[in-house]
């Protein structure tokens, strides 16, 4: 009698093992979901697109610009439960309130990260009442202005650095291998008192050129 094992390598046991499988982002299977809302808000009948100032006592990026949103916690529905759900606990608003417009790419970062972003509205008259614990003050733009707003951009350059013992031999040519390296674009949006960058600015790239 064939064991268990043994059965899996046969077309039909490997047709078992992927038949409801979902693909998913090869060397990312340990990466730390976040999901992010790009909050639009009618201020004085003019669209703006909302940021965050986040606090100053955060252990992480304290003070820098970005949307709201954060992990995917295990009790989330899904990704874009978790950007709105986090969207109403930083706004203070009810986040049965918020308008989901649809998702943009999903973005996997090289810090570990796999970043899924939503874009949502929120009603008129929502008061918003950021919670100081995460955030430090709301910041909005209209989105005619950024849509007209030119970003400076930079090339960064990376290239792989291997470890000492790392087996060259057993690559042709060794060290005159010719690895890839990789160019990343930075994004920087420059305003009167604040500057939105990195991986926000990314994702504000990628929302504005949907638009234009």
């Amino acid at each position: 009698m064939r064991n268990e094992s043994t059965a899996r390598y046969t077309v039909s046991g490997i047709s078992d093992v992927l038949r409801n499988r979902n693909a998913g982002f090869l060397g990312y299977h340990r990466a730390v979901e976040t999901a992010v809302l790009v909050a639009l808000k009618q201020q004085q009948g003019v669209l703006h697109v909302l940021f965050e100032r986040r606090s100053f006592s955060l252990r992480r990026q304290p003070g820098e610009i970005s949307f709201p949103g954060g992990h995917v916690e295990a009790t989330d529905r899904s990704q874009l439960h978790a950007a709105v759900r986090e969207t109403g606990e930083e706004l203070g608003i009810n986040q049965d309130t918020i308008r989901v417009l649809g998702s943009l790419d999903i973005f996997p970062a090289s810090s570990g990260l796999l970043v899924y972003p939503y874009v949502g509205f929120l009603p008129d008259d929502a008061i918003l009442r950021p919670n100081p614990k995460e955030v430090a003050n709301i910041l909005s733009v209209p989105l005619q202005t950024l849509l007209e707003h030119e970003p400076d951009m930079y090339r960064v350059h990376l290239q792989p650095e291997f470890p000492e013992d790392f087996p060259f031999h057993l690559i042709p040519n060794g060290r005159a291998y010719p690895f890839r390296t990789d160019t990343q674009v930075q994004y920087f949006y420059q305003f009167d008192d604040f500057v939105v960058w990195g991986l926000t600015a990314k994702v504000l790239t990628h929302f504005l050129d949907l638009l234009r």
